[in-house]
């Protein structure tokens, strides 16, 4: 679908799905990717390990994770601390 001056989607009364084999691309050149909703989800993040010098009890009880992104753009979730559990070196970076 192309138009010279936009193109615009609505579902007024239902849901709208866009689905693919392979890759679903939005881009856009000179504005922004705007995602307005009360809850935003990302499915299936792989989830990265997080080595601190005290291990704790409670991580088989992990409910609260961080939205971590490596170098080349790649999401994950790293179990939340005290401080920032994002690593640029972390395992999930070093294999995408």
């Amino acid at each position: 679908m192309e138009a010279p001056r936009g193109v615009q989607v609505s579902a007024a009364a239902g849901d709208f799905k866009a689905t693919c084999r392979k890759e679903l691309h939005l881009q856009s050149t000179e504005g922004e990717i705007f995602l307005n909703a009360d809850k935003i989800r990302l499915g299936n993040l792989p989830t990265g390990s997080f080595s601190s010098s005290s291990p704790s009890s409670s991580s088989s009880r992990q409910t609260v994770y961080e939205l971590c992104v490596c170098p080349n753009g790649k999401l994950y979730l790293s179990p939340a601390g005290v401080g920032s559990t994002c690593q640029s070196s972390s395992n999930i970076c070093l294999w995408s």
